[in-house]
C-alpha cells in the first residue's frame, strides 16, 4: 500500500507552530492549504482530512470560513476520514449539522479529561491530561453524533462515521503551549496567564503526550479504509 496522503487544512493564522506540530505527529503525506485564505482543495481525493486549531470562531462573519465549512462536509460526505481539532472541532461540529457558541468563560492550560472509549482513544488512559486553550464550545452535537470525550467545560471529543472531532490540543509541544497562553494576556489577565505558564512544565507535558496516540489511531483507521476501498476496487475490476 502507497504512503497515505492527507490535506492539512491549516486555519491557524500564524501557521509556524502549526505546521510543525501537525508534520512531526502525522506519519503521512501532508498536502497544506491555508484555510484562512481561501486556499482549498478542489477535490477530497485524500486518504484522510485534517483541519488546525485557530483564533477565529467558526460563527464569525468572514467568507473564508464557510467555505471551510462546506469543504469538510464534502469530504465527510464523501466517506474521507477528517480529524478536527479545537476550532477544525468546531468547524467538524457545523459541517455536520451541529452548533458552536461561546463560552461564559475560557478554558485555557493543561486540563483533565474523560473519554468514554473508541477505537481512537486506544491506549488513552478513561481521564487523561491536554492542552487546552478555547473559548467556543460544540453545545449542540452533530445528529447522530457520539459524544466520546467532556470535562466540566463541556464537549471534548465526538464522532460520526469516519469523523472525529478533538477540542484539546493533542499535537502542542511545550513552546507552542508556552506562546498560546502568553499571546491570551490582553484577553485573560496577567495573573491567569502566569499561573498557566507556571504549569507547563515536563513533567505536564509528558503527562499529555499520553494522548498523542489519537494520531497514530487516526492513521490506522484511514489505512484500513484505503484497503478496503482498493480491495473492493479490485474485486469489482
Amino acid at each position: 500500500m502507497s504512503r497515505l496522503r492527507f490535506a492539512l487544512l491549516n486555519a491557524a493564522h500564524d501557521g509556524e507552530h502549526t505546521r510543525r506540530n501537525f508534520r512531526r505527529e502525522f506519519d503521512a503525506d501532508l498536502a497544506e492549504f491555508d484555510a484562512t485564505d481561501a486556499h482549498l482543495p478542489d477535490h477530497t481525493d485524500f486518504d484522510g482530512v485534517v483541519i488546525t486549531g485557530s483564533r477565529s470562531s467558526v460563527y464569525w462573519d468572514e467568507p473564508w470560513i464557510p467555505q471551510l465549512v462546506d469543504y469538510v462536509a464534502e469530504a465527510a460526505d464523501d466517506g474521507v476520514p477528517v480529524l478536527g481539532v479545537c476550532y477544525g472541532h468546531q468547524v467538524l461540529a457545523e459541517a455536520l449539522g451541529g452548533r458552536v457558541a461561546g463560552m461564559d468563560g475560557f478554558e485555557l492550560g493543561y486540563s483533565t479529561v474523560t473519554h468514554r472509549g473508541d477505537e481512537l482513544f486506544a491506549d488513552v488512559p478513561e481521564e487523561f491530561t491536554v492542552f487546552t486553550s478555547h473559548g467556543d464550545a460544540v453545545v449542540d452535537l452533530p445528529p447522530g453524533a457520539t459524544l466520546l470525550a467532556e470535562n466540566e467545560h463541556g464537549v471534548h471529543a465526538f464522532r460520526e462515521g469516519h469523523c472525529w472531532g478533538v477540542q484539546f490540543h493533542p499535537e502542542y509541544d511545550m513552546e507552542t503551549a508556552r506562546d498560546v497562553a502568553d499571546g491570551k494576556r490582553e484577553r485573560l489577565g496577567d495573573a491567569r496567564v502566569d499561573g498557566v505558564l507556571a504549569d507547563v512544565t515536563p513533567e505536564a507535558f509528558e503527562s499529555a503526550c499520553e494522548a498523542k496516540s489519537i494520531f497514530d489511531n487516526f492513521v490506522a483507521y484511514a489505512r484500513d479504509v484505503k484497503r478496503d476501498r482498493e480491495a473492493t476496487a479490485a474485486a469489482d475490476d
